[in-house]
């Protein structure tokens, strides 16, 4: 593996007597989904790039139950969040970032009560402090400059935790033409991933809500739809085959166009 995706565990700085900076949560997404591993790598470039100093747990890191506790076995979801707390306060970690907003609402808001109390930030909110602070600079925009892209919120990053500025001015350093959807920030159309949605089919006679937010995507004239939720990515990259847009409209994660605007 070259340094470009060079990424240290854990287990591997503590054998050599380091600490990191921050911990990189990967999620069940960014460690298996083919599309959203791509996400991971992205993210990994940019964190090499600036010098962050960062490790991930490697095997160690489980599922943090969160798709457990929205379909209702919360026994389940206590023994993943239990198992993983364990992992972390073995480690003293103190420090964390997740490019998954599920990842982050839970750690930052649930394993509190179970005794994982962390700094918790997601990737857009990281990314946006490392462009204010110099540290990742996007030259002109790159291949997305005056681009028209439109940025879906996702919930638990939005409504659950008040986060929309932070990607949307991560965009912005893009120098892209960035539009709304007829709804977005608190007002904003879940993909239709929630609550583990994503994981069975529509009510009888209703529509896809991914088709149906991916058509007020669409609507924007956008020829990116940007994610910052491997959920959310899911959903609205089906919408848009289904819409057979896929060779006009693509569905990147906010880490993908700053690493692809710097050439990563």
């Amino acid at each position: 593996m070259s340094d470009t995706y060079k990424v240290p565990t854990m287990a591997e700085m503590m054998a050599e007597g380091k600490e990191p900076e921050i911990l990189f949560w990967v999620g069940c997404a960014g460690s298996f989904d083919d599309r959203y591993k791509a996400v991971t790598i992205a993210f990994v470039k940019i964190l090499n790039t600036v010098g962050i100093n960062f490790a991930v747990l490697g095997p160690e890191e489980s599922c943090t139950g969160d798709p457990a506790r929205r379909a209702g076995n919360d026994f389940l979801f206590q023994m993943q969040a239990i198992s993983n707390i364990q992992v972390l306060n073995g480690y003293n970690i103190k420090k964390i970032v997740t490019a998954c907003p599920h990842c982050f609402n839970t750690i930052k808001n649930e394993y509190p009560e179970l005794g994982g109390r962390y700094e918790v930030i997601h990737h857009s909110t990281f990314l946006q402090q490392l462009i204010n602070e110099g540290r990742v600079k996007v030259k002109g925009g790159g291949e997305f400059k005056g681009k028209r892209i439109t940025f879906h919120d996702s919930c638990y990053l939005g409504r659950a935790n008040k986060i929309y500025e932070a990607p949307r001015e991560v965009l912005a350093a893009l120098d892209a033409d960035l539009v709304e959807m007829k709804r977005s920030r608190a007002h904003g159309l879940c993909c239709g991933a929630g609550g583990s949605q994503m994981f069975k089919e529509a009510e009888p006679g209703k529509k896809e809500v991914n088709i149906e937010r991916t058509e007020e995507a669409l609507a924007t004239g956008a020829s990116v739809i940007a994610s910052a939720c491997p959920f959310c990515m899911t959903m609205l990259s089906d919408g848009v085959k289904n819409k057979e847009k896929e060779a006009q409209v693509k569905v990147y994660d906010i880490a993908e166009l700053i690493a692809k605007s710097q050439g990563l």
